[in-house]
């Protein structure tokens, strides 16, 4: 019996739950949002803008109502003549003042300046033993076009340098000599055999004026008279740097100036500090 009352109370509660699902109301719909006039709109890429609208303007509000008063008297009638007059002079409305400039077209701008030539071709002659020939060199070369020179100063330096001690008084004094020095830690040496130099003793060749330097501070440290000597001597040569235009003819200048050389060279150094002819 209790079964069937459970059973009973379990269909009316079903029947009870689906009726309350069919019958209830439908949900309402959301109050629409306003943006506050205080918050900008957020616009999206791409998105028209808008135009802004202009305020009212007080003068053109208040102008029918004053624009129906019908004017009386001669002041109403010079308020009225002025009228046109105070419309020419606003330049907003069109007046002569108003008027916008044309724009200057580039026909109306002149003449353009043309434009500097640039191909110029820069040459060295030489190398003069001293300044006389470069100063004729120079005085030949004006008359055949050359637009700029420069005279250049060139230092060739020795072929090396050689580190050695005196000759010494016989061969078995050199060889004393340079067993000495081996035992010392220089392993670099030789005795010359022959020559003007015959029973000295090189301490070998070098490039540079700094390593020779150093090994000789070094063998003087040891108590060695060392020297270090250029080989050959150190000379000056003189160049004649030239800029000249596309029609400079570079052989027939190498003849009239007598240059044993020509190269060409580049012309930004030759423009900047050369003399103008």
């Amino acid at each position: 019996m209790s079964l069937r009352a459970l059973l009973v109370l379990l269909v009316m509660l079903n029947f009870g739950v689906a009726t309350w699902w069919l019958l209830r109301p439908g949900p309402s719909a959301p109050a629409p949002w306003v943006q506050p006039d205080a918050v900008p709109r957020l616009v999206l890429l791409g998105e028209p803008v808008p135009a802004p609208t202009r305020a009212a303007d007080p003068a053109r509000a208040d102008g029918p109502a004053t624009a129906g008063i019908e004017p009386r008297g001669e002041t109403g009638q010079s308020a009225l003549a002025g009228a046109p007059d105070a419309v020419q002079d606003d330049g907003r409305d069109g007046g002569p003042d108003a008027s916008p400039e044309p724009a200057q077209s580039p026909a109306d701008a002149g003449p353009l300046s043309p434009p500097v030539s640039t191909a110029l071709r820069c040459m060295s002659f030489g190398p003069y033993a001293d300044a006389a020939p470069v100063a004729a060199a120079r005085a030949a070369l004006q008359p055949l076009g050359a637009s700029r020179t420069r005279v250049r100063d060139v230092v060739e330096a020795p072929r090396g340098w050689s580190v050695a001690m005196a000759p010494q008084s016989d061969r078995d004094t050199a060889n004393a000599l340079a067993l000495k020095i081996r035992e010392a830690g220089f392993d670099d040496l030789l005795v010359v055999p022959s020559g003007a130099n015959a029973n000295g003793i090189a301490l070998g060749r070098y490039a540079s004026e700094p390593a020779a330097r150093r090994r000789e501070a070094a063998l003087r440290a040891a108590g060695f008279p060392a020297s270090a000597q250029p080989l050959g001597d150190a000379s000056v040569s003189h160049w004649l740097d030239v800029a000249a235009g596309p029609g400079f003819d570079a052989a027939a200048a190498r003849r009239v100036a007598g240059a044993p050389q020509l190269h060409d060279i580049d012309c930004a150094p030759v423009v900047a500090a050369g003399v103008a002819r």
